[in-house]
């Protein structure tokens, strides 16, 4: 096995580890949090979130990806530390901001006094996110993902139990709150500990220039990334309430999260690669392509499920008090489904070197996206707001088509790109058509139902791809025999 696929294998599964560990236990808590509380606190966190992951987004200036695309003999120590050192002052100037000035415009936007409470206690992670920032690169540039993957689910475990703990107690929204920031504070030593990597008083101007010129573009994107992400929640919470916008955060929460989350994993191992191979593009579009396959066929079986047997699902789990969340859900699980088309064109266009294209290509998009939103929410609610999500999917496939074949001179035609997920689809399609006879026609319960979903799914992908499964988990054994 070549060193980058070796890379990539032992990258994969790590994540794969983290993925299931997080996700099962973050699972675990909304699930509880959403039975102690109600739609209007997780729509005032959502609220407060907006604001809150905005800055988040300006944090690192885009420095740590800058740090992790270039080569090794490209870098000094000088830019390890001049990078720590930004990054800590810049924080300190957000947190200033957030405390003083948006915390109060967030309470009079939303006419939501506890905001000007909430959003300077969130904003305590931004004060201490940057001090991550080298360590996270470091291990991401050496692909030691096994460390990074214990670091993330030990600090979500012990942040998530202390939440139930305080939500049990009473605490109401503050233990939403208090599960945010703990997160980042309880990783912070756990990094120091596992890169061996401590700052020291040096800072260079010609450092920073070198980083901060990729940075730049990158925090452009991140930033339009985050406002095409988010203006959904920042106009349900405006036009509607903070109750509408809980339930269309939990309808996201079991569905584009879990898909987001993914892709940041995989994305994570994948950017390094990217970067490694920028100049072999057969090599960039058979990762790529490997990637969409690999993503679409864990994640569509619990989106089937989602779009299947969600409603019965949330009321018998969750309650009636979020029966408001069920119809938005079903329309992003499809949203997601086509996502998963593109889930990995950013990292491949930033490996490429090329931050300024995808920050045109996210002004394009969100060109279509925002006006479709705003009509979507007046007319239909948080359901209007799914269904402009599912289009600006659709939009993002055919502009990612266009960008392949014609900017980044990657020849992917359509015929290729689709039969990446051709397999998943079937396997989906066959699932659901299941799913609807056991349901709609035999009225199975919806256990049994959704137990028989991923059964069959798995089946056919077995049917269709079981040695090639095979074959990708004898590397994984064998690349980890390698480096016990």
């Amino acid at each position: 096995m070549n060193t980058n696929k070796k890379l990539a294998v032992q990258g994969v599964f790590w994540n794969a580890v983290q993925l299931v560990i997080n996700q099962s236990f973050t699972f675990v808590i909304r699930l509880v949090l959403a039975k102690l509380l109600f739609p209007e606190q997780f729509g005032v966190i959502g609220m407060a979130m907006i604001f809150t992951g905005f800055v988040q987004v300006l944090n690192d200036l885009g420095i740590a990806a800058a740090l992790v695309q270039r080569k090794e003999e490209d870098l000094r120590e000088a830019h390890y530390h001049t990078a720590f050192w930004t990054g800590v002052v810049w924080s300190v100037v957000l947190f200033l901001i957030m405390s003083l000035l948006l915390a109060p415009f967030a309470a009079s936007f939303y006419k939501e006094p506890m905001l000007t409470s909430i959003i300077p206690v969130l904003s305590i992670g931004i004060l201490f996110s940057p001090i991550n920032l080298v360590h996270k690169a470091l291990l991401t540039k050496v692909m030691d993902f096994k460390k990074m993957a214990f670091i993330d689910n030990t600090s979500n475990i012990i942040a998530g139990c202390i939440a139930l703990i305080l939500a049990y107690m009473g605490a109401g929204v503050w233990a939403l709150v208090f599960n945010t920031v703990a997160i980042i504070i309880i990783s912070i030593p756990l990094y120091f500990w596992a890169s061996r990597w401590y700052p020291k008083f040096i800072w260079d101007r010609e450092a920073f220039n070198d980083v901060f010129g990729f940075g730049a573009y990158t925090t452009g994107t991140n930033v339009i990334n985050y406002f095409i992400n988010n203006v959904d929640y920042l106009l349900i919470g405006k036009l509607l309430s903070a109750s509408a916008l809980g339930s269309y955060t939990f309808a996201f929460v079991l569905t584009d999260t879990f898909r987001s989350r993914l892709m940041a994993v995989i994305n994570n191992v994948m950017y390094p690669i990217y970067g490694k191979n920028q100049g072999d593009h057969e090599s960039l579009k058979k990762y790529y392509l490997k990637v969409i396959n690999y993503n679409s066929i864990i994640v569509y079986p619990i989106m089937i499920f989602m779009l299947a047997v969600g409603g019965p699902f949330i009321i018998k789990f969750f309650g009636d008090k979020w029966s408001g969340s069920i119809m938005a859900l079903k329309i992003l699980a499809v949203s997601v489904m086509v996502h998963m088309l593109v889930n990995s064109n950013t990292a491949l266009i930033r490996g490429m070197g090329k931050p300024g294209l995808e920050f045109k290509l996210q002004i394009i998009k969100s060109v279509i996206f925002i006006p479709t939103l705003y009509y979507g929410i007046i007319h239909w609610g948080i359901t209007g707001a799914a269904y402009a999500i599912l289009i600006n999917k659709f939009v993002a496939v055919i502009v990612a088509q266009y960008t392949f074949n014609y900017l980044l001179m990657i020849k992917l035609s359509t015929m290729e790109f689709y039969e990446s997920v051709k397999i998943p689809w079937i396997a989906a399609i066959g699932s659901y058509a299941l799913a609807l006879v056991l349901d709609k026609v035999l009225h199975i319960n919806f256990m049994i139902t959704g137990t028989a979903i991923f059964l069959s799914y798995f089946l056919i992908i077995y049917l269709a791809m079981g040695d090639e499964l095979k074959s990708q988990i004898s590397q994984i054994k064998s690349s980890r025999k390698k480096t016990a």
